[in-house]
């Protein structure tokens, strides 16, 4: 992921953002497992720094005003950067693991959500609008059609 550059950064929504940085975090996660079982701690030591900045800008960019998930989200975040901390003061991948672990699992969720939402049509509020209220939304373009002429 070092290709990414602020221009590539500049061009992503924030869900995009999102997705990368969770794709990073899972390769940061992965490569400090490996610098471990390598007794490369140094290495392992500057990657786990990696993954907290990474959680924490991760945090930062909730939107809380979405409810209960921001929460639940930021709770989740705190518990993997605890995580990284006791992998780095230990030195044990497991908790690393676990991180990698929920990171798939919502990188996973994230990218789905993403895709449907791209898959929904723009009408699709037209659509679910009553008999009624496309009467009353027809009789006002009509009305305003009228008193253009």
């Amino acid at each position: 992921m070092d290709f990414l550059t602020k221009e590539f950064i500049y061009q992503k929504s924030s869900q995009e953002i999102t997705a990368l940085l969770y794709e990073v975090l899972i390769e940061t996660a992965n490569d400090s497992i490996q610098d471990i079982h390598n007794r490369q701690f140094i290495d392992a030591n500057i990657k786990m720094k990696k993954m907290n900045e990474i959680l924490h800008r991760l945090g930062v960019g909730l939107n809380y005003e979405a409810g209960i998930i921001a929460d639940q989200l930021d709770a989740l975040y705190n518990y993997m950067a605890d995580l990284v901390i006791k992998a780095n003061m230990t030195k044990d991948p497991v908790h690393l693991r676990e991180v990698v672990d929920i990171t798939t699992e919502l990188s996973t969720a994230w990218r789905l959500t993403m895709r449907n939402k791209t898959q929904q049509p723009n009408k699709q509020r037209y659509k679910q609008t009553n008999a009624y209220e496309k009467n009353i939304m027809m009789d006002h373009h009509i009305e305003t059609v009228e008193m253009g002429k």
